[in-house]
């Protein structure tokens, strides 16, 4: 459990980096802004968005059922690798809404307009931050 527990940390560490990154590489090598169609900016706002509720159902479903049998038993592996592939895949899911800031960038959109999706992208990264199952009991 703590082998994966450091490893997500790790992998969770870097993603940030490369939202901050994301953001940076956007406005310095981005074209100049220009007026675009707002369908592609409302478009890709409802994907982040439906993707946003599919990783809370993911968490509230999928990551419950196994945090609850980790809690009884750290070390069980059947439980533990779908743990770590499911906290992989919430950190992937919070990588793509900031990677949609990034291609909206380079459309053409102002920074402005797609930082709220490299906000989104970090601020969901550091919610869902990988932690230890509990036993409810103590």
């Amino acid at each position: 459990m703590d082998s994966s527990l450091k490893l997500l940390r790790m992998v969770r560490l870097f993603l940030l980096a490369t939202i901050v990154l994301y953001a940076a590489m956007a406005e310095h090598f981005g074209p100049a802004p220009k007026a675009q169609a707002p369908i592609v900016f409302y478009a890709i706002t409802g994907v982040a968005i439906s993707l946003i509720a599919t990783i809370l159902a993911i968490r509230r479903g999928r990551l419950a059922k196994l945090e609850k049998i980790l809690s009884c038993d750290q070390e069980d592996i059947a439980a533990l690798n779908p743990w770590r592939a499911t906290y992989l895949l919430i950190f992937m899911a919070c990588e793509a809404i900031a990677l949609y800031g990034l291609v909206l960038r380079f459309l053409g959109f102002t920074f402005t307009q797609v930082a709220s999706f490299y906000i989104a992208g970090f601020v969901l990264m550091l919610y869902f931050a990988p932690r230890r199952p509990c036993n409810a009991i103590g």
